[in-house]
């Protein structure tokens, strides 16, 4: 199986080729941070042919980056465009395109009862209001690929919902709330009122899944998550009580703070894949990292 894998270095693309080594695959890495190469000029001016191609490249950084370098993030909609003409260019018969649950229709994620978020709740022909440019660029990136599976490319959208694990970058919440449990923090920051609530996936599981839906020839969305809305007090409560303390906990009001609920209907996934790593081992390991 010969696989091109864009995004090589990131944080889902250095798991997802770790996987692929494992199975034996021959797969061609290429990311700006180890001068690999640029995805953009890659999808202008090669025509090599793959088995596979998996795009993971993009510019993320979390929600100060979402919120505070709107422009930044939605250059990403550029690369996924150049991607799709080349998918089409090469004739390459399968491909992935990590989607986001940003996507997601934000009048849908609001305070209230937490409503779970299914694949149809997209309309690529009627698209309603994502989450900031990033989820424009998510948005417009899936309806790009409906033009590339209309020319013959079978493309599966995986769509993570709050992907982590111990060797994530510390702008994302998992990875800070670690930091300050193992810096014992008192009080302990959380962005926003702290009631908001996330859909947690090990990193391992969001490999596997992908992995598994590939196995199984899967096309279209995918959501990767587990169903269960762990507000971020819980979320803190939890990593504090694993480090063996108990913290006054502070919110900020001024901070970044994105959708208030983000939760996933897994069913999909779960006709594939059957996700093994609970938030509560997944703290464990990234504290004894």
């Amino acid at each position: 199986m010969r696989v091109l894998l864009t995004g090589h270095r990131g944080f889902v693309g250095r798991h997802l080729h770790a996987a692929m080594d494992a199975r034996g695959w021959d797969v061609t890495g290429i990311d700006l941070a180890d001068d690999s190469g640029d995805a953009l000029d890659l999808f202008r001016t090669d025509d090599t042919r793959y088995d596979l191609a998996v795009h993971a490249a993009a510019i993320v950084g979390g929600r100060a980056s979402i919120d505070g370098s709107p422009l930044g993030v939605g250059t990403n909609l550029a690369l996924d465009a150049w991607y799709m003409r080349w998918l089409i260019r090469t004739k390459t018969p399968r491909a992935v395109f990590f989607s986001s649950s940003a996507a997601y229709p934000v009048a849908l994620q609001q305070p209230g009862d937490v409503r779970r978020l299914y694949e149809e709740d997209i309309n690529l022909a009627y698209m309603e209001e994502p989450d900031a440019s990033y989820g424009w660029a998510k948005l417009s990136g899936e309806k790009l690929a409906s033009y590339a599976e209309a020319e013959g490319c079978r493309i599966l959208i995986p769509r993570p919902f709050s992907g982590y694990g111990e060797d994530q970058d510390e702008a994302y919440p998992f990875p800070a709330f670690i930091q300050r449990a193992k810096r014992r923090d008192d009080p302990f920051e959380i962005w926003g009122s702290g009631d908001s609530t996330r859909d947690w996936i090990h990193i391992d599981d969001l490999i596997g899944a992908t992995l598994a839906l590939l196995d199984d020839d899967v096309t279209g969305p995918v959501n990767l998550g587990w169903g269960r809305a762990t507000s971020f007090d819980d979320l803190a409560r939890i990593v504090c009580t694993a480090a063996g303390y108990q913290p006054q906990l502070k919110h900020r009001a001024d901070a970044p703070r994105g959708v208030h609920h983000r939760v996933c209907d897994p069913a999909r996934m779960l006709d594939h894949y059957m996700p093994t790593v609970t938030l509560e081992e997944g703290v464990r390991r990234a504290l004894d990292a």
